[in-house]
């Protein structure tokens, strides 16, 4: 005990006590010390016997000390997760705010399913279109947690307050070539958030059904077309390829030793309304607009690089098939009880366009003359072409793409127009 124990709370009234008292008071303070910590324990203990024991259901999170909690923000996210449809689906979405989580949800809570979705809002790419995307969910029923899916802690409240039937995981950081720039976020956001995703999802009891987002990049410099689940995946052109793959492999694991159902989807170059601006066909109609040079890449023999542009609305009914179609998990509490579903299907649109020709149907549309200057394809994880062999998804799950590509980029056009000019009316929906 420092010797500043003894002062007392009035400056200037310090008496000095000979040894012997001192060394007595100190022995009296430490024995009424002694005996308030032994009242108040038994206070304690008192209070735990006859308090009734936390519900075995759903723990709260009304502590307002938390950094997510509250009564108010208990309520939106109940609200937002529970169906409104007879036998809906409670649906955990990741990266709810990014351009395929926003369709998804949109589309799910549209048909009753309950929908909460998760985000962290970062700076990829610019916020304001992530917080404009988050409007159009507010709107539609749908509640935004604004967090991220490496907070162990606020998934697993999450999953204590909802009991979750499926989890759409699209959460991801994005992008080819930003992976020379920032490789930590990849493996950050596609690899350890994955795991830890799967490791809340494995200990719930019941266990939901995930299904997440791969790519078509897994294929990476595999030359034999169109890519088929079946071919090699091991040759990957990317870092953010590589994370993709590894996603795959650790999905296997979860479901192999904890029976999480588990399907994944590789999508092929998606684009539409509300789409990434990191995305060629968003660039591109940026710059043509403003007059800009675009780069356009050829293949070292000169031919055109291609690519399986997909319409969003095609990927969103793929993604509600493949929830729709999922088995139930098999595990509980983190122990597998049988085998489970595991499943990974292609989403693209089979019809290989090159990007010269994606240039071509955006000068129609916008009324513009593109200035092009053509380059050779760097060595950047870029590939040169994708195409996808979708019978499986197709005989499966009833996968069946729709949108041409000139059909599907009117649609943008339009939805871009409106957005970037200031028109009131800036959704197509």
């Amino acid at each position: 005990m420092s010797h500043l124990d003894d002062l007392p709370s009035t400056p200037g009234k310090y008496k000095v006590l000979p040894y012997g008292a001192l060394h007595n008071h100190r022995y009296l303070r430490l024995s009424k010390l002694t005996l308030w910590a032994s009242l108040f324990l038994a206070l304690f203990l008192f209070y735990l016997v006859l308090s009734p024991p936390p519900s075995p259901s759903r723990r709260s999170l009304n502590d307002s000390s938390a950094k997510y909690g509250g009564s108010h923000w208990e309520k939106q996210v109940r609200k937002s997760a529970r169906p409104r449809s007879s036998g809906g689906l409670t649906v955990l979405v990741t990266g709810a705010a990014g351009f395929v989580g926003t369709h998804v949800s949109i589309a799910l809570r549209r048909r009753g399913d309950g929908v909460l979705g998760l985000d962290n809002f970062n700076r990829y790419y610019d916020p304001k279109l992530k917080r404009a995307r988050q409007g159009l969910l507010e709107r539609s029923g749908v509640f935004v947690v604004e967090g991220d899916i490496n907070d162990a802690v606020l998934l697993r409240k999450l999953f204590d307050v909802v009991l979750f039937t499926h989890v759409m995981h699209l959460a991801a950081q994005a992008g080819v070539r930003y992976a020379m720039q920032n490789p930590g976020s990849y493996v950050n956001s596609n690899i350890a958030g994955f795991v830890n995703l799967l490791e809340v999802s494995k200990a719930a009891s019941p266990q939901p059904a995930v299904v997440w987002a791969s790519s078509s990049s897994v294929y990476g410099l595999n030359t034999k077309v169109p890519f088929s689940e079946k071919d090699r995946t091991d040759q990957p052109a990317s870092l953010y390829a590589a994370t993709k793959k590894a996603g795959e492999g650790i999905a296997h694991t979860y479901n192999h030793i904890y029976g999480l159902s588990l399907t994944g989807l590789r999508f092929f170059t998606v684009y539409g309304p509300w789409g990434r601006p990191d995305m060629a066909y968003f660039f591109f109609t940026k710059d043509i607009l403003k007059g800009k040079t675009i780069t356009v890449f050829e293949s070292p023999d000169k031919g055109s690089v291609a690519r399986d542009f997909t319409y969003i609305d095609d990927i969103v009914r793929g993604c509600l098939r493949a929830l729709d179609t999922a088995e139930k998990s098999t595990g509980s509490g983190g122990k597998k009880k049988g085998p489970a579903m595991f499943r990974i299907y292609n989403l693209g649109n089979t019809s290989p366009v090159p990007v010269s020709k994606l240039v071509t149907i955006l000068e129609k549309l916008l009324k513009m003359k593109a200035k092009r200057k053509i380059m050779p394809l760097p060595r950047n994880g870029d590939v040169e072409f994708t195409h996808a062999n979708i019978t499986l998804a197709q005989t499966e799950i009833g996968y069946k793409p729709e949108v041409d590509l000139e059909t599907g980029l009117k649609k943008f056009v339009k939805w871009y127009m409106g957005f970037h000019t200031g028109s009131k009316k800036k959704s197509s929906w």
